[in-house]
This record gives structure tokens, sequence and C-alpha cells, in this order.
């Protein structure tokens, strides 16, 4: 497989991602699955957007480079002509780390997110109950939020999601670097076996 092949099966996977991540956070925006009574009844990170513009539109814009990468000519690289194949996977290493930022942006959120707990309504007032993640080993603390309902298992799930997709995300830009860096240095020759040998003039 050529470097331009290896990026287009990275992008299709990254698609698809964003969008899970996109739709996770705007299921936070509804703690328990229910429309909130004010805006302050939900968690301050949600609000960071962390799964819709760190995973979600931060992810599409190198999702759709690789996915383009391989139909940049892929022939004429090994032959005389200059087909700009190593500028462009050059270029695909620069969205790749803005993909590692967005990712990055998403996955600290999640953690931060995760270790916080949910905002919940606790002895009659709206605030943050649970310390340092120590409701994630002891479920009978999940009793101390008593609205929403079933807060606490949506907001893990949520923000688990999200912490695993965007680690995901994460790693295939990751691998999309070394990818372009090889494509960068080693153009993409192998594409020129199977092209019947067109790029040589």
């Amino acid at each position: 497989m050529c470097s331009g092949g290896c990026a287009k099966c990275l992008g299709s996977t990254l698609i698809p991602l964003a969008v899970l991540c996109t739709l996770a956070n705007i299921l936070l925006f509804f703690p328990g699955g229910k429309v909130p009574e004010e805006s302050g009844h939900i968690t301050d990170e949600v609000w960071c957007f962390g799964g819709i513009l760190g995973s979600g539109v931060l992810m599409i814009f190198p999702a759709l480079v690789f996915l383009g990468l391989q139909n940049n000519d892929c022939c004429g690289c090994c032959g005389n002509r200059s087909c700009g194949k190593r500028f462009a996977m050059f270029s695909s290493i620069i969205f790749a780390a803005v993909g590692v930022l967005g990712a990055g942006y998403c996955f600290i959120l999640s953690a931060v997110a995760l270790n916080k707990g949910p905002k919940c309504k606790y002895q009659e007032a709206w605030t943050y109950p649970f310390k340092a993640g120590d409701y994630l080993a002891d479920h009978s603390l999940w009793e101390q939020c008593t609205s929403p309902e079933n807060i606490v298992p949506w907001h893990l799930t949520l923000f688990s999601l999200l912490l695993v997709m965007s680690g995901i995300q994460a790693v295939l830009c990751g691998i999309q670097v070394v990818n372009g860096l090889f494509g960068t240095i080693c153009g993409d020759c192998k594409c020129c076996g199977c092209c019947g040998g067109e790029g040589t003039v």
C-alpha cells in the first residue's frame, strides 16, 4: 500500500469518529437524557465543546486532506514530472498535527470531567459532590446526586466514549505524521508499479 492509500484509510476512519464525538458532546447538553431546566445545571466541561470542536470540527480538516492524498497524481512522482506529491504529503503532516491538538484537547477535557464528576443536585444545591474521582470506584456515592436521574452513568459513559475516541484519533493522526514523513522523504513510488509505469517519461 502506498503512503497515499494509508492516509486514505486513516481519513476514512477519522470521519465516523469525528461524527460520534460530536454526537456525544451534544448528548452531554441533556443530562440524564432530559432537557435541563437551566444552563447552569450542565457540567462546565461540556461548554468547552471538546467533542464538537476538538475531536469534531478540527478533525474533519485533516480527515479530508488524508482522503484526498491518494488521488493527488500518485504516479507522476516517480518520473521526470513534478506532481507535488511530496509537498502534499508534507502538508498532511501539518494537518495531522492539528488533528493531534484537537484530539488532545478533547482527551484532556474528558479526563478532567471524569475525575471531577457531573454537576448535579446535592442537598438542595447544584454542585459537584464528588472529589478526585472517588465516585469511579464507589458506586454507592452515586446516590448523592438526586437530580437529574441517572446523571452519573450518563456523564461517565459519554465522557468515557469521548476519552477513548479522542485517544484513537490522536494515535491515527500520529500514524499519519510518520506516514507523511516517509511520503515526503521517499515519495510514493510503490504506486507506479500499479500504474503500469505511466509515471516515467
